[in-house]
């Protein structure tokens, strides 16, 4: 701890690249897994390819893709670059897997009632198979976004900064103190990056949270007032 104490101005400053080198990656992914999850989800083919594509590229060791993409992309092997589209790789990887399970996980029923009171596909998508199905998904975001964080210590190998610049320090210098301190800031970030998206689900799913009816509840109260009172 008195590491931490001593050099925290340098540790901060390492924190903030870490964050920026996990974060990024994360939106990238969300950005191209959440349409392309949606698409491959109606198609049962095309889901069990990507399932299998993802999966290939998940196994995929991140040093070797350190390695590999610098000259595919015409980058430096240490420009930080370097490390966001490995990470983002990944990130589509297991996010592409996610959102069709997450989707999956909305139950028929809410689905044949949105159908029922007139909802277009394109409404039902985003007014009830999404918001419903946050839940799942946010569970998936949370251990994508925690990998990340744990990830980006690697590329201190090939020179990118982050909280892995502790642990090749500390073992060149044999230093024991700076590891540990590298340790506990890693586990700090990634339980604070975890909580926030937890909340930030809880807020997205006001119905989760409070004695309002649901909206599966709403929907079928709109389509069959009975049985929803009954339920």
């Amino acid at each position: 701890m008195r590491y931490l104490v001593d050099n925290f101005a340098d540790i901060a400053g390492f924190a903030r690249t870490h964050l920026y080198l996990a974060l990024v990656p994360l939106l990238i992914g969300l950005v191209i897994a959440i349409p392309v999850g949606t698409l491959v989800r109606r198609v049962p083919w095309l889901r069990r390819v990507s399932v299998t594509v993802a999966s290939l590229a998940y196994t995929i060791p991140s040093l070797a893709l350190f390695v590999i993409i610098p000259p595919l992309a015409g980058i430096p092997a240490i420009d930080p670059l370097n490390v966001v589209i490995a990470l983002s790789i990944y990130s589509v990887a297991l996010l592409v897997i996610a959102v069709p399970a997450a989707l999956d996980s909305v139950p028929a029923a809410v689905l044949d009632s949105a159908d029922a009171i007139g909802y277009a596909r394109l409404r039902r998508a985003l007014t009830v198979e999404f918001p419903l199905a946050l839940p799942v998904f946010v569970a998936n975001l949370r251990v994508v976004a925690v990998t990340n964080i744990s990830m980006v210590t690697v590329g201190a190998l090939i020179g990118v900064g982050g909280l892995g610049k502790l642990f090749t320090q500390g073992y060149q210098r044999d230093y024991p103190d700076e590891i540990v301190a590298g340790i506990i800031v890693v586990l700090v970030l990634a339980l604070l990056v975890d909580r926030v998206l937890y909340l930030l689900g809880r807020w997205c799913t006001p119905w989760l949270r409070t004695d309002r009816p649901t909206l599966a509840r709403r929907l079928r109260l709109a389509t069959d007032p009975a049985r929803g009172a009954s339920a």
